[in-house]
């Protein structure tokens, strides 16, 4: 393993898998230098030219992601961590990590480390601005599997660090019969009572589009409703029937940022918005180099 041992540290703390963080970050460099090398850099910049680089948010927000850049750093050459600040929220200016290395590995693994650092960045400013919206209420906002393949591991820790939950990670993970899986079964409660038989132990979300079928499937057991683009009156009907039935409720589809709290404010248990994870714009963050030396004279 090339990460260094702060690196796998910060990645660990952070719930994710060192092995697969290196594995993206190699991915994702070789995308970059597309086998050859940084031109630029290999042509004005000295081999043995070191220095140091600052990390500095250009906008308030949260970030997330700090350790997933360290590892691009440490996959494309020896460096070493200065300043490491904490995945959270973050004021325009301040230092967020500090690398020291050779200056043509610096600028060679910037544009990677600052392509995931600045998404995941984005996904957890997101977040906390649905957080917010929602607070003092009993609502939770959630994530869903609409990531960008080969990310999900990190976006959902990003949601986290915005202040948001995880739904399920993968198809194993949890049941969550669609209008698909109805149509396929041949009904909201056949389709229930199937994944009920062979998954015994799994919890198992049913969606609804109609109070109708959440009386249905509340009547057969369901553990969680998911409710599909509904008005904000059969929200209330939907979590009346609920409620009482201790089964929990899940507001999803044609959510928007300002009808966030009226949703929430019907009693749904947790919010679920895609847009988390497949729209969030990003969260502006520069590398700066704030000094060069030469190797040979310090």
């Amino acid at each position: 393993m090339t990460l260094s041992p702060r690196t796998v540290e910060a990645l660990t703390l952070a719930g994710l898998d060192p092995v697969e963080v290196e594995a993206l970050c190699i991915r994702t460099l070789a995308e970059d230098l597309a086998g050859g090398v940084d031109v630029t850099s290999a042509a004005t910049i000295a081999a043995d030219l070191v220095g140091t680089a600052a990390f500095v948010p250009r906008q308030d927000g949260v970030v997330a992601g700090i350790a997933v850049a360290m590892a691009c750093f440490d996959v494309t050459g020896p460096v070493t961590w200065g300043h490491v600040g904490n995945d959270g929220p973050v004021v325009k200016g301040t230092t967020v990590l500090e690398v020291t290395g050779p200056v043509r590995t610096l600028l060679t693994a910037e544009r990677s480390a600052l392509n995931l650092l600045c998404h995941l960045s984005g996904v957890a400013t997101l977040t906390a601005s649905w957080v917010e919206a929602v607070a003092g209420t009993s609502a939770q906002i959630r994530d869903t599997r609409k990531t960008t393949p080969g990310l999900r591991a990190l976006e959902k820790a990003a949601v986290v660090t915005g202040g948001g939950r995880n739904h399920r990670m993968s198809l194993s993970d949890a049941a969550l019969i669609k209008d698909n899986h109805v149509v396929a079964a041949g009904g909201v409660v056949p389709a229930f009572e199937a994944v009920r038989a062979q998954w015994p132990d799994l919890e198992v979300e049913v969606e609804c589009d109609s109070v109708a079928q959440v009386r249905e499937v509340v009547a057969a057991g369901a553990d969680l409703v998911l409710l599909d683009n509904m008005s904000l009156d059969d929200l209330r009907a939907s979590v009346a029937i609920c409620r009482p039935a201790s089964v929990r409720t899940e507001a999803s589809g044609g959510l928007t940022l300002d009808r966030a709290r009226a949703v929430a404010e019907t009693g749904v248990d947790f919010i679920s918005v895609g847009a988390l994870t497949h729209s969030a714009p990003v969260l502006d963050l520069g590398l700066d180099l704030q000094g060069v030396r030469d190797a040979a004279h310090g």
